[in-house]
């Protein structure tokens, strides 16, 4: 294969593969998609412009990308068990505002979690559209618990009526009970959204419950714990089909990327290997155990531990805000990102907490014992407080990654 022409942009390419390769990546919403995956991007598939549905487009030329879009719905829905798919959207947030314009009048109420407590921007923060276009009331979790206040939801459920209640979130380590959330949304006479973005692959895998039969739509994406292309897709009922589809196009969207939903097609059947199923249980065991170690050095588990791939860690017993821990950690080759914690009272720019993941190193083949390694590196960095123990201990971070490549040699031929 010849290499890329543009000398600027190929050494960049390289310079973020070897970022990838030697740092511990350990952002929630972030994961190593397999070579499959990527290849199946970088296709002709590109140049086919195919606005419409499988088998009705408004462009000539579609019978390919029909058999192969269809193939991806079809996996998904058995993926979830869903009547219904839709791989299009180009985003979890895409989707979502699809929803919202299938679903929903402007100026019409949506129920969702705050932000700070877990939430999302597109499920109504004021700076998002969907905050700018429909009437936004949140809940949030217990302070005792840090767990979802269902009595809290029920009552602003009956005293706002929304038309929509959310539930699936970016920061939330514990499994989300989607049968209570349809009661409560039976109770009112709203729809219930389950995103669940991040937790596709714990879901897909079976472990954590599938919000079907209970929610009326799904959001979710492809490239979090599903191990895929950037991107995201959205489920629904039967009776919801065509309002969702209309929604996304011509509503939403124009043309669709089909190289991007090939290569959704090809996570989802990798999905369904064995071997996923036992890659997700690793990402759990690893998400537990960083948690637990960093719990054993004196540092704040938001709400005690986690059940998923991710976990909040309070830094206020250490006295560094999560700004401050996030460079440094970053100087040490370790990246994570800076994240406010239920109740917070710093603002989000600078939050007194961390979000971590195990997504990544999980992918690379690294396990329980690699987590130990990896949460003594985080407590020596934020303890210390000190750049010259991060350039330190990113040297260790070199050692550990050069034992686990990511791609090893599938990028030769760039």
């Amino acid at each position: 294969m010849e290499h890329i022409k543009d000398n600027e942009i190929y050494e960049l390419i390289k310079k973020e593969i070897k970022r990838q390769e030697e740092n511990l990546i350990l952002i929630a919403s972030e994961n190593h998609a397999s070579p499959h995956v990527l290849k199946t991007m970088g296709t002709p598939l590109s140049n086919k412009y195919a606005e419409g549905y499988p088998f009705k487009r408004y462009y000539g030329g579609c019978e390919v990308v029909d058999e192969i879009e269809h193939i991806a719905i079809e996996r998904l829905k058995k993926l979830f068990n869903a009547e219904h798919a839709n791989v299009q959207p180009h985003s979890g947030t895409q989707a979502n505002l699809a929803v919202y314009l299938a679903l929903l009048k402007p100026g019409d109420t949506i129920l969702s979690m705050k932000l700070p407590h877990g939430g999302h921007l597109s499920h109504g923060h004021k700076v998002n559209a969907a905050g700018k276009y429909y009437r936004v009331v949140q809940y949030g979790v217990r302070k005792d618990t840090e767990t979802i206040d269902f009595d809290q939801v029920r009552d602003i459920a009956k005293r706002e009526r929304p038309k929509i209640i959310i539930c699936g979130y970016s920061a939330y380590p514990r499994q989300i009970d989607f049968k209570t959330f349809r009661e409560i949304a039976d109770e009112v006479g709203a729809y219930l959204l389950a995103d669940i973005a991040h937790i596709t692959g714990i879901v897909a895998t079976g472990f954590h419950p599938n919000p079907f039969p209970y929610a009326h739509v799904v959001t979710g994406t492809t490239h979090k714990t599903l191990r895929g292309p950037r991107g995201g897709f959205i489920l629904s009922t039967k009776e919801l089909a065509e309002k969702i589809d209309k929604a996304l196009f011509p509503g939403m969207q124009g043309g669709p990327l089909m190289h991007v939903i090939a290569a959704k097609a090809v996570c989802f059947k990798e999905a369904m290997e064995p071997e996923f199923k036992t890659y997700i249980e690793q990402v759990i065991k690893n998400s537990r155990k960083l948690a637990d170690v960093l719990k054993e050095k004196g540092l704040r588990i938001v709400s005690g531990g986690t059940d998923t791939h991710l976990s909040l860690i309070d830094l206020r017993p250490l006295g560094i805000t999560g700004k401050e821990a996030e460079d440094l950690l970053g100087i040490a080759g370790i990246v994570v990102n800076k994240n406010t914690i239920t109740f917070d009272e710093k603002p989000p720019t600078i939050t007194s907490g961390i979000r971590i993941g195990s997504p990544c190193v999980t992918t690379r083949g690294m396990k329980e014992k690699e987590m130990e390694v990896i949460a003594n590196y985080i407590y020596e960095v934020i303890s210390s407080r000190s750049e010259d123990k991060a350039k330190e201990i990113k040297q260790k971070v070199k050692e550990l990654t050069d034992k686990f490549p990511i791609y090893k040699d599938s990028f030769n031929d760039l």
